[in-house]
């Protein structure tokens, strides 16, 4: 990468700001289905993005070729969008404020993933095999996924960053059906939810060993379960299910190019303005969430963000009320211009190297405070204790929402009673999050995230983290599946 950056330095032009973005990546999907493997995945993608300022106008360019030719014409395309962009951009005259970043990073990795291909299907083969407990058992697999990412970001006027990140994503899922009744239950989330930074010491920590069998039972015992009934009362949601919680009624309202309209006409807005930061209150008094893109093992760790800005924690909800928004250097910017004191956070970010970077999630995390497990069952007259999102709905402007989830289990008179199929909740993200009434301690936090957030026109599917305890809502729209 070195001759690379020097050979971009030495075809940038003359303008208030030129970047180049190198991305390469390696990724391996290895998994059995009805203890069958299947064709292993693999895939490799490099290439670069060129950014150019020129003026109040912004220019980018992505090209696979690495050659000193194929970054000439990059640099040329994206300065003529750049001039192009000129009188014409959302800067309103003012060059956009790009850093000039130095540093490092790299995911720690406690035990390299060095197991062979024969190696990884054996360890999947065991999870498989113990999933068909018996007839009704009617599909079933097991993966693991890893994913090797090294990123380069340096300015023509000397600024240069690398990192380099080492992902494992472990997954099964298992399909029961009797008679007209169909459930699935998936271990770590249908969607992938068990997904961090590090090696095999991931696999070893998650409880994947052992999963398939407990996944089965889980799924036949759904089966037979009495649908959820339907009713105001408290929910205590697992942390597979505050990740989506989070994600949708916090994470998307709070992307301040959502907010300044830029998702309008593809994913819709938010109920967030910009006078509500500082005064908002948008939960209880117990709700603490936090950017945190330093903690090590979770997905979205990083240093530096993709327009190179260096990345530390930050509150974004303070005892409930809201302080800032997830922004990076250019919205921040653009909104100053409508409040001065707006802050942010280093959380632009592009899913790959054709990709320019916008507001994004990374790590956004429920704190943790102070209740067990058992404290938030005993406090509970009537409820449901909620695990696995199956299905989401939300409206245009992430408020009114409409959650599924996979697994239920009744509270009654503060003790956990019978299992419930089809459990689902809905409600209002600018009041739902006020009826959070206990927060569990940190033995309570799972590291969760998911690899497929999706934002933007054309469409990025980025990595996001999301940590969370155990969390009880109180008087809560629940109901079940229609029948």
């Amino acid at each position: 990468m070195e001759a690379l950056v020097n050979g971009f330095k030495a075809l940038a032009p003359a303008v208030d700001h030129c970047s180049i973005r190198v991305v390469e990546e390696d990724a391996e999907m290895i998994s059995v289905r009805q203890d069958v493997p299947e064709p292993v995945q693999a895939q490799r993608d490099r290439g670069a993005m060129v950014t150019v300022v020129d003026g109040d106008g912004i220019g980018y360019a992505a090209t696979s070729d690495l050659s000193n030719a194929g970054l000439k014409d990059a640099i040329a395309r994206a300065h003529e969008w750049a001039r192009l962009a000129r009188g014409r951009s959302v800067f309103d005259g003012a060059p956009p404020e790009l850093p000039r970043p130095n540093g490092r990073y790299a995911t720690p990795v406690a035990k390299p993933l060095r197991l062979s291909k024969a190696e990884r299907i054996e360890l999947l083969m065991r999870e498989s095999t113990a999933c068909k407990l018996d007839g009704r058992i009617v599909d079933w697999a097991a993966m693991l996924w890893t994913t090797r990412t090294r990123q380069l970001i340096a300015t023509a006027d000397g600024g240069e960053t690398f990192q380099e990140w080492e992902f494992t994503v472990p997954g099964l899922h298992v399909t029961a059906h009797a008679d007209g009744v169909t459930q699935t239950r998936s271990w770590g989330g249908r969607y992938n939810g068990y997904c961090q930074q590090g090696g095999f010491e991931i696999v070893e920590r998650s409880g994947f060993v052992g999963s398939g069998r407990l996944t089965a039972d889980e799924a036949l015992q759904l089966l037979t379960a009495p649908n959820c009934p339907s009713g105001k009362m408290d929910v205590v949601l697992m942390p597979d299910q505050m990740m989506l919680q989070i994600h949708e009624s916090i994470g998307h309202p709070l992307e301040l190019d959502r907010i300044l309209g830029d998702e309008r006409n593809y994913a819709g807005t938010s109920f967030v303005t910009l006078d509500m930061f500082g005064t908002y209150r948008y939960g209880s008094p117990l709700l603490n969430v936090t950017y945190d893109p330093v903690r090590s093992e979770e997905f979205a760790s990083f240093a530096f963000d993709d327009e190179g800005t260096p990345a530390q924690r930050e509150y974004l909800i303070k005892d409930g009320v809201l302080l800032r928004p997830l922004g990076g250097t250019s919205s921040q910017q653009r909104a100053r211009r409508q409040r001065a004191d707006i802050a942010g956070v280093a959380t632009t970010r592009a899913c790959s190297w054709n990709r320019p970077p916008i507001d994004r999630m990374s790590n956004l995390n429920v704190e943790p405070g102070t209740s067990t497990l058992a404290e938030m069952i005993a406090a509970t007259e009537l409820g449901v204790l909620m695990k696995t999102n199956r299905s989401w709905s939300i409206d245009d402007s992430r408020n009114k929402f409409q959650f599924g989830c996979e697994w239920g289990q009744m509270i009654r008179n503060g003790r956990l009673a019978e299992v419930v199929r089809d459990p689902n909740y809905r409600g209002i993200s600018a009041t739902f999050w006020r009826s959070l009434a206990m927060v569990g301690r940190p033995e309570t936090v799972e590291v969760m995230g998911t690899p497929y957030c999706g934002k933007g026109e054309p469409n990025q599917a980025i990595r996001v983290g999301h940590a969370s305890p155990v969390c009880r809502f109180t008087s809560v729209d629940v109901f079940g599946a229609e029948r």
